[in-house]
């Protein structure tokens, strides 16, 4: 062995340096790997308190934001439950409070145990299944208070969180909104009637993993198209009502997967229209803004499926078309 390397001939100390580069820059590599995998797993500690803190803390406000949402809901909705002839006995305040009460809460350990949102809709989705089931049973209609309820009181709790949190939190009330707001249970199950190779069913699947992306580019093209709107919560453009606007599109579409799946029209004549007859004039949407989302949604659904599996749906989102018509509604009615 010799004593130094600089004792070495000069090709043969040339090569033994250069044979020496690739392994000292991949244990220097593998230093900083390791470096910031550590980084990452202080991260994710630090985010994973700051979360067990910031449920805590919502917990503890549970009750009274459920009161307060109840409040927002009766000023927003309470002449339309008396215009709509909805019985009020049908919407029990302490029922849904503890609904309300429950459901957030099962949210918030989800969020403080650092359980991914998607993991968390699986886990929560019979629940709230049942809840939207069990309101509307008798009357349809009563879905739009019980689902302002719900909104309003995810909407309190995010104005409470520091807003460093307020994102990744967010993610597991739209979870809550969206199994309210959409029959997702009643498409489950009129799906599982099918056997797989049916056509109706193979429509459904093939435009159902794109309903968010038709979702967005739609809000993204109305909000292009009336970038001065100002509706009841601000301008198209505002993070809360994109969000709420990709949501509503997103209902759309699942309630004309509904009619695809059961062969009917009624999830849109019984729910969707009084839900939206009831949301849309209070919270200042005009209905020139809904025809042109379900415009363009006809115009997706067109350039998405091949003819033979748009045919499915063009019944229904024809149907849907005319309820909305301004014949039907026009925006001076508003």
């Amino acid at each position: 062995m010799p004593q130094s390397l600089s004792l070495l001939p000069e090709p043969v100390r040339k090569l033994e340096i250069v044979a020496n580069q690739p392994f000292s820059e991949a244990w220097a590599k593998k230093y900083l790997r390791n470096l910031a995998e550590q980084d990452d797993r202080i991260e994710v500690l630090k985010h994973s308190e700051i979360a067990s803190e910031v449920a805590k803390t919502l917990m503890q406000a549970l009750r009274t934001t459920s009161l307060q949402a109840w409040g927002r809901t009766e000023a927003l909705l309470s002449e339309e439950v008396i215009r709509h002839q909805i019985d009020p006995e049908l919407i029990d305040p302490w029922a849904v409070a503890k609904d309300t009460h429950q459901i957030y809460q099962t949210a918030l350990s989800a969020y403080a145990e650092q359980i991914s949102p998607a993991k968390f809709s699986t886990q929560i989705a019979r629940n709230l299944g049942k809840i939207r089931q069990n309101y509307t049973a008798e009357d349809p209609r009563v879905i739009g208070f019980i689902s302002m309820q719900f909104h309003y009181s995810g909407q309190i709790l995010l104005n409470l969180t520091p807003p460093a949190q307020q994102s990744s939190l967010s993610a597991y009330f739209k979870v809550i909104d969206d199994h309210l707001y959409m029959p997702l249970q009643r498409a489950y199950q009129a799906a599982a009637e099918y056997a797989y190779d049916a056509p109706a069913l193979q429509a459904v699947q093939k435009i159902l993993p794109l309903c968010s992306e038709i979702a967005t580019k739609i809000a993204e093209r109305v909000t292009q198209m009336y970038p001065n709107y100002q509706c009841h919560t601000g301008r198209l453009s505002n993070t809360n009502v994109q969000i709420s606007s990709v949501r509503d599109i997103e209902m759309f579409q699942v309630y004309l997967w509904v009619c695809v799946l059961e062969n009917n029209i009624s999830s849109v004549q019984q729910e969707l229209f009084p839900l939206c007859i009831m949301l849309y004039p209070r919270l200042k949407v005009r209905w020139e803004l809904v025809r042109q989302l379900i415009h363009l949604l006809g115009n997706e659904i067109r350039s998405r499926l091949e003819p033979q599996q748009a045919a499915y749906f063009l019944p229904y989102y024809e149907s849907l078309w005319a309820m909305f018509s301004s014949q039907v509604l026009p925006d001076s009615k508003l």
